[in-house]
């Protein structure tokens, strides 16, 4: 992975040609634009056009961004299916002292994609890594979606499986936060169905589509209405976010059934004692006595 021959490391902004400046040593996560290649940071082009290594998801993907602003690297591929193989080879490389930009096909890299297993093992083997911020999707979505931005929780992309899915809503369906999810356009109106049922057709939602591009869409209105206006699959295309807005505080669960059930969504998604941490805040009960009765559930107790 040796790229000490490679052309002068400069990119282009308009006519105008800048040399970018030496990196130290250290795994650099670039954020690159989501559509709109003009989301694209300076700093963001300098450590492209500067690192001794390139390691982006799809090599084809970062070129074109690349012939966007005139960096003439070539990058190697860091992705799912070669991550064992190509991993200790960029630590190798961290290790004799060269600089490592990691990019994704778009947005910041770690964020539903490998690029995590590669900085955890860096931090194990004492490697800096450097953040370069910029385009996210998922705080895109949020900011232009009019849902509570002051606490959100990010769940990334749901099963396929109607029944896998449902039950992962219903552990989420509690979460006192703007919930955030990916979804294929394929898969949308479904998924909104079943936001619908789990959720309550009257619960906040947005769908948010082509996030920086030319087709841009972003639709907020109550979950019942959402499904039934994207009802059909052949109505999407492009990239898709969907947004869920916090639950009803007024309809906070009290009785025991609705307790039981939601200390046992609660607890597939964290340990028993947050579990019954976050339902004593939710409910108002105290957590010793939520905890002992999640254990109980958890043992088959009634």
């Amino acid at each position: 992975m040796d790229d000490t021959n490679s052309p002068p490391r400069e990119y282009i902004i308009g006519a105008a040609a800048f040399r970018a400046r030496p990196l130290e040593p250290a795994l650099y996560i670039v954020a690159t634009p989501i559509g709109n290649l003009g989301d694209m940071t300076i700093r963001g082009l300098e450590t492209l056009a500067g690192a001794d290594i390139l390691a982006c998801e799809d090599t084809r993907v970062t070129r074109v961004l690349l012939d966007r602003f005139g960096i003439a690297r070539r990058p190697v591929a860091y992705h799912e299916h070669n991550a064992a193989e190509a991993g200790p080879k960029l630590i190798a490389a961290l290790l004799e002292g060269k600089s490592v930009a990691l990019v994704s096909d778009a947005g910041t890299p770690l964020v539903s994609d490998p690029g995590y297993r590669l900085v955890g093992e860096a931090k194990a083997a004492g490697i800096r890594v450097v953040p370069i911020p910029g385009a996210s999707a998922v705080l895109a979505a949020l900011t232009a979606s009019g849902l509570p931005t002051d606490s959100f929780h990010f769940a990334g992309f749901l099963p396929v499986k109607q029944g896998q899915r449902r039950t992962r809503l219903e552990a989420l369906q509690h979460i006192d936060a703007t919930l955030v999810f990916f979804e294929s356009p394929n898969r949308t109106a479904a998924t909104l169905a079943d936001m619908a049922v789990v959720f309550g057709e009257t619960r906040k939602g947005a769908l948010c589509r082509e996030l920086t591009k030319a087709y841009e869409t972003v639709v907020a209105a109550p979950l019942g209405q959402l499904s039934s206006q994207f009802d059909g699959e052949d109505r999407l295309r492009g990239e898709v976010v969907l947004l869920v807005g916090p639950p009803d505080e007024a309809k906070a669960p009290t009785s025991p059934g609705d307790i039981d059930r939601l200390l046992l969504s609660l607890s597939a998604e964290m340990s028993p004692a947050k579990a019954a941490g976050e339902a004593a805040r939710m409910t108002g009960g105290q957590k010793g006595e939520l905890y002992q009765r999640l254990i109980a559930l958890k043992a088959g107790g009634t």
